[in-house]
């Protein structure tokens, strides 16, 4: 053993030999990573691609995606190569991606990034709603998309004095009542129609909530809305419908003020 140890020391104090082993060495590991790069280089990888036109706004199903081999130099930039990455996503609004073209991240986008996406939120038969709102009536902006809400009636019973039958005990008073229940949010937005939660650090201030109602419903709160002999206005509350497993349906919460809004507007022919 003695005679090993002395042996290896005398080698290691040769300059010579340890110059070439250094040598040897150096080849082995330029000669390991070129081939591993040419391996790279010309090694086809198999990648996600359009199996049909997805235009712009469409979610994109498994359906629509097909794999194929392709040359590495072919994978570059933004390129996704993971179906995960993309199954379930949206093609941008600005972009179509054509049949056979590669996925890039630049064109596929969460459902939240599409400027138009709470189209793709309400059921069918509804009509969307636009409410002015602001961070007080939205208590201190803390109204969420996907939060619910009741619509509250508020108006002045006025005395009509061209006609002396409509004066009774209760003109001039306040009403205020539940009108509608069990309202979804789909979207808050500010002033300049931008989500006011997609960046926190902006600071941004509610002007509109969105939600959808079935168009009778739409046509009673725009009567509501639009009676401003009576100062009327409408006024959300928040509830804790998401909390639930299933949400209470949408609906009208007093048929008295549906009635009162009716009988003081025009009805549709």
């Amino acid at each position: 053993m003695g005679n090993l140890t002395t042996g290896l020391k005398k080698f290691m104090q040769n300059k010579n030999t340890v110059t070439v082993v250094g040598v040897i060495l150096a080849i082995i590991v330029l000669y390991v990573a070129y081939t591993w790069r040419i391996n790279k280089a010309v090694n086809p990888q198999v990648v996600p691609y359009a199996a049909e036109q997805i235009n712009a706004g469409t979610q994109i199903t498994e359906s629509m995606i097909a794999t194929r081999e392709v040359p590495p130099s072919m994978i570059s930039g933004d390129v996704l190569i993971n179906k995960g990455d993309i199954i379930d996503k949206y093609a941008a609004a600005d972009t179509v991606i054509p049949e056979g073209s590669l996925f890039y991240r630049r064109s596929v986008v969460e459902k939240e990034q599409l400027p138009a996406n709470i189209i793709l939120d309400y059921p069918k038969g509804h009509v969307l709603y636009n409410l002015s709102v602001s961070t007080e009536s939205t208590y201190g902006n803390s109204v969420y998309p996907g939060n619910y809400i009741d619509i509250y009636l508020k108006a002045v019973n006025k005395i009509d004095e061209s006609n002396p039958a409509a004066l009774t005990a209760d003109a001039d008073k306040i009403m205020l009542g539940k009108l509608m229940s069990n309202i979804k949010v789909l979207a808050v937005k500010d002033s300049d129609g931008n989500p006011v939660f997609q960046n926190i650090d902006e600071n941004r201030k509610p002007a509109m909530i969105v939600f959808a109602v079935p168009e009778e419903y739409y046509i009673l709160l725009k009567k509501a809305e639009y009676m401003r002999t009576y100062d009327t206005s409408l006024n959300i509350v928040p509830t804790n419908e998401s909390l639930k497993d299933e949400p209470a349906d949408l609906e009208i919460s007093s048929d008295q003020l549906k009635e009162w809004i009716n009988l003081h507007t025009v009805m549709d022919q």
